[in-house]
C-alpha cells in the first residue's frame, strides 16, 4: 500500500508538472507572437485594417458565425431531442457559452463547459454528454478534413478524389466502430459508460454529419470572404488560411486563447498559396479577433436574455428524471 501511494503521488506530481510545463509554453508562444507585433510595428497595421473594413463585411462575418452557431444549436436540439423538448434557445445558449469557453480558456478546458451544461439544464447524463462531444469532434475532424481537401488551390483531381473517398469510407466505418468498443468494453465502469454513450451519439450520425457539414461550409466561407478582403487575394488562398486556422487546434501546444498558435496555422497554410508568411500572420490575427470578438459577443447577449435557464429548468422539472 505504501508504495502504490508512492506512486500515485509521483503520478500526479508528474501530471500537474507537466500541465504547469504546457500552460508556460503555451505564455511563451503567445508573448513571442505578441512581441513581434510590437516590435515589427504590425500592431498598428492591424487596427488600420480593421478599421478599414466595409461594416457589410463586418456584418457577413458576424451574421455567417452567428448562423454557424444556429446550426450547432439545432444539431444538439436533434441529437437530444427528448431532453431538449424543442427548447432552441437554451441548446443555442449553450454552443455559445461552449465555444467563447473553448476559446478563452487554456488547454482545451472550455471543453468540459458542454458535459455539464448539458446536464444542468437539460439533465443529461455527463458520460453521455461526454460521448456526444468525443463524436462531435470525430466528425469535425473529418468535416474539415474533406472541406479542406475539396477547396484546397494546386491539389490534382486524382489526389483530391482519393483523399476524399478514404475519408467518406473512414467516415462510414465510425458508427460500426463505436458499436464494437461498445461490445469490447462490456457494461461496467466509466469506460463502459463513455463508450455506451459514444454508441448512442452515433446513431444520429447519418443527420449529425449534415448538420457538421452545413456548420463547417457555412464558417469556413465567411472567415475565407473575411480574410481574402485582408488580403487582397483570391478566395481560394484565403480557404487554405482559413483551414489553416482551424486545424491549428490540433497543435499539441496552443498560445492563450489561441492567440499564436492559430495565426502561425493560417499564415502556414497562406504560404502554400504563395501569400508572405509576415502578410499571413497579420491578416490572420486581424481575423482572429474579429472572431473572438463574435464569439464574446453572442455568449454575452444569450448570457444577458433574463429568464432563459429558469424556463429550462422548468420545463426539465416536469419531465421524469434519467436514470445516469
Amino acid at each position: 500500500m505504501p508504495l502504490a501511494r508512492t506512486a500515485r503521488g509521483w503520478r500526479c506530481g508528474a501530471l500537474k508538472q507537466m500541465k504547469v510545463m504546457k500552460f508556460l509554453a503555451m505564455a511563451m508562444l503567445t508573448g513571442v507572437f505578441v512581441g513581434w507585433l510590437v516590435w515589427s510595428g504590425k500592431g498598428s497595421e492591424v487596427a488600420t485594417a480593421l478599421a478599414a473594413l466595409p461594416v457589410s463585411t463586418l456584418g457577413l462575418l458576424f451574421a455567417g458565425l452567428l448562423f454557424s452557431y444556429v446550426l450547432r444549436a439545432l444539431r444538439v436540439l436533434h441529437e437530444f431531442g427528448e431532453q431538449t423538448r424543442g427548447r432552441f434557445f437554451g441548446c443555442l445558449k449553450l454552443v455559445l457559452t461552449h465555444n467563447a469557453l473553448v476559446n478563452l480558456l487554456p488547454m482545451r478546458s472550455g471543453e468540459l463547459a458542454f458535459p455539464l451544461l448539458l446536464q444542468r439544464d437539460f439533465g443529461v447524463p455527463v458520460a453521455r454528454a461526454a460521448g456526444s462531444l468525443l463524436w462531435l469532434r470525430v466528425q469535425d475532424a473529418f468535416v474539415l478534413a474533406g472541406l479542406a481537401l475539396a477547396g484546397w488551390p494546386g491539389l490534382g483531381v486524382g489526389l483530391r478524389a482519393a483523399g476524399l473517398l478514404l475519408l467518406v469510407a473512414g467516415g462510414l466505418a465510425m458508427s460500426p466502430l463505436a458499436q464494437w468498443l461498445l461490445v469490447r468494453t462490456g457494461s461496467g465502469g466509466k469506460l463502459a459508460m463513455i463508450a455506451a454513450a459514444l454508441a448512442d451519439a452515433a446513431r444520429h450520425a447519418r443527420v449529425g454529419w449534415l448538420w457538421t457539414l452545413a456548420n463547417w461550409t457555412v464558417k469556413l466561407l465567411v472567415l475565407s470572404v473575411v480574410l481574402a478582403r485582408l488580403l487582397g487575394t483570391g478566395i481560394d488562398a484565403a480557404l487554405a488560411g482559413a483551414v489553416g486556422g482551424e486545424l491549428s487546434a490540433l497543435l499539441p501546444v496552443q498560445g492563450v486563447a489561441a492567440v499564436g498558435s492559430y495565426e502561425a496555422g493560417v499564415a502556414a497554410a497562406l504560404a502554400t498559396a504563395g501569400v508572405p508568411f509576415a502578410a499571413g500572420l497579420q491578416a490572420a490575427f486581424s481575423l482572429h479577433l474579429l472572431a473572438l470578438a463574435s464569439a464574446l459577443a453572442a455568449a454575452a447577449a444569450a448570457a444577458a436574455v433574463p429568464g432563459a435557464r429558469a424556463a429550462t429548468h422548468k420545463t426539465s422539472s416536469n419531465t421524469p428524471k434519467q436514470q445516469s
